[in-house]
């Protein structure tokens, strides 16, 4: 592709050099760039790309852009190489989305692109919503923090969000393989980074917003802003679904020119919901005054579900078979998976890795526990015992919070190592163990190694009990000083099984 065609997806603050060149490869990554490629230097939280800018002209790149005026300066004096052409730009990350795009023939015009944003539950919406389009006879795509999905081909996910080039490289193979529809998951990392630029949502899902990467963001509001920033950039003929039920939710569509829809399991709303009857089988709702039984399990899921229900209306869907397909849909790996025990226990392995999420998966536990106890007229006597540890190298301050709701909801609780990634686990135990009173203490397990922690969850388990093993549900590793080695919660329940 010309030069001169991609630079029509940007504005350059100035172009220095030729732009008939032929581009022959787009790349952020400066060990990828040989002859004739653009290099896209982005500043990073650890490395700014600026630097390896005479590194990549040595390596043949035909045109550099840049952020940094003072790096033209530098690079035009390279002799021996071919002069490259300098395009100045206010912001990188923003331009390098808006090239990828164009690069890739702005595939998502060609799609109709829902995003879902939110603390917890994007996983499962978005996942549901891919389900759903394929059983409706459509032809989907899937960007997820589990898997990607390029219609029935399934692509390894890295980030929840990926970097802008394999994003927009994703979604040209969705095109190519005639996907009409594609979901996914939208992190504020990937919003603050600019990695959605230039992409054209039709359509964006508001979850929820709870406490989360403040380590990232500092503050809170920086974090809810963030996730504002993908309504705000809805054009008027797109849709907008968003949680009633959670107080950011009609902040995220405020300005927003697309059409607003709500959704709630309290509040008068467009998309309504209530529970019939539960249990760790599924529930019996009411959506919309019809009723209708799904297999999954707790409140968390009724909000879900309902999002997923008011985006599929919003696409065109018929009603009725939306509430028939929702009727088979079974839960996202690692989102409130059951285990059933021949011993008469119950394990669930969940991807809870946030206070609120924490709390939402207990309560929805509990619900249950009891419902039982009163259906069948006698004391409550199971317990429930929970597993749970914090990642590293992540907001330390959601530690405390998590170990101080997770005991107050269980009978036992033990304290295990998540992905302790680079920091010391007993460091991680112990931010998590502040939060407990000493009472609490002497009737909390510490146990480092998470293998041995499930192995003592299940001995102690009794017929009626539940075991929760949260924090993280899909993930079939664990990241330890470093070094990443196959670690799996189902596969550790079953030993015990």
């Amino acid at each position: 592709m010309l030069l001169s065609e991609l630079l029509k997806a940007i504005e350059p603050i100035e172009v220095i050099g030729d732009v008939n060149k032929d581009i022959h490869g787009l790349h952020f990554d400066s060990r990828k760039i040989g002859q004739s490629d653009l290099f896209v230097a982005q500043v990073g939280t650890a490395v700014d790309g600026h630097t390896f800018i005479d590194t990549c002209v040595a390596n043949g790149a035909a045109a550099v852009v840049l952020s940094k005026r003072e790096y033209i300066n530098q690079q035009s004096s390279i002799s021996n190489h071919q002069s490259p052409t300098f395009i100045l730009v206010e912001n990188t990350d923003k331009a390098l989305g808006l090239l990828a795009s164009k690069w890739f023939g702005e595939p998502s015009k060609a799609l109709t692109l829902v995003g879902v944003t939110g603390t917890n539950g994007k996983t499962t919406i978005a996942t549901l919503l891919y389900k759903l389009t394929r059983a409706l006879g459509h032809k989907a795509g899937l960007l997820s923090t589990v898997v990607n999905y390029i219609e029935t081909e399934a692509v390894p996910a890295t980030h929840t969000t990926p970097d802008a080039i394999e994003l927009n490289g994703l979604l040209k193979r969705m095109v190519d393989a005639g996907c009409t529809y594609a979901f996914m998951e939208v992190s504020s990392h990937a919003i603050a980074q600019e990695r959605i630029a230039g992409l054209d949502f039709d359509g964006a899902l508001f979850t929820n917003l709870t406490r989360d990467h403040i380590d990232y963001h500092k503050t809170f509001d920086n974090y809810r802003d963030t996730k504002k920033r993908l309504f705000d950039g809805l054009k008027k003929e797109a849709f907008a679904v968003t949680n009633k039920d959670d107080r950011n939710g009609l902040v995220m569509t405020q300005n927003c020119k697309a059409s607003v829809h709500t959704y709630s399991t309290r509040a008068l709303a467009d998309y309504r919901a209530q529970i019939l009857e539960e249990g760790f089988d599924g529930m019996m709702l009411s959506i919309n005054g019809k009723e209708v039984f799904v297999p999954l399990v707790g409140r968390f899921n009724v909000s879900n579900l309902l999002c997923i229900y008011g985006a599929a209306l919003n696409l065109g869907f018929d009603e009725l078979e939306v509430l028939r397909v929702l009727s088979t849909l079974t839960p996202v790996n690692g989102r409130f998976e059951t285990i059933r025990s021949t011993k008469g226990w119950t394990a669930i392995v969940d991807y809870a890795h946030t206070p609120d999420a924490v709390d939402n998966v207990i309560q929805t536990i509990r619900e249950i526990l009891n419902s039982k106890a009163i259906n069948a007229r006698s004391a409550y006597t199971a317990k429930l015992i929970t597993v749970i540890g914090c990642g590293g190298n992540r907001d330390k301050g959601k530690r405390p919070m998590m170990a101080k709701i997770a005991k107050q909801g269980s009978e036992q609780l033990i304290l295990t190592s998540d992905n302790p990634r680079d920091e010391e686990p007993a460091a991680i135990l112990k931010d998590m163990t502040d939060g407990l009173t000493p009472d609490e203490l002497l009737s909390t397990l510490v146990i480092e190694d998470r293998a041995a922690a499930i192995q003592t969850a299940c001995t102690l388990a009794q017929p009626g009990d539940v075991i929760l093993i949260a924090g993280k549900g899909h993930e079939d590793y664990q990241i330890i000083k470093g070094v990443k080695s196959h670690f799996d919660d189902h596969e550790q329940v079953r030993k015990y099984i």
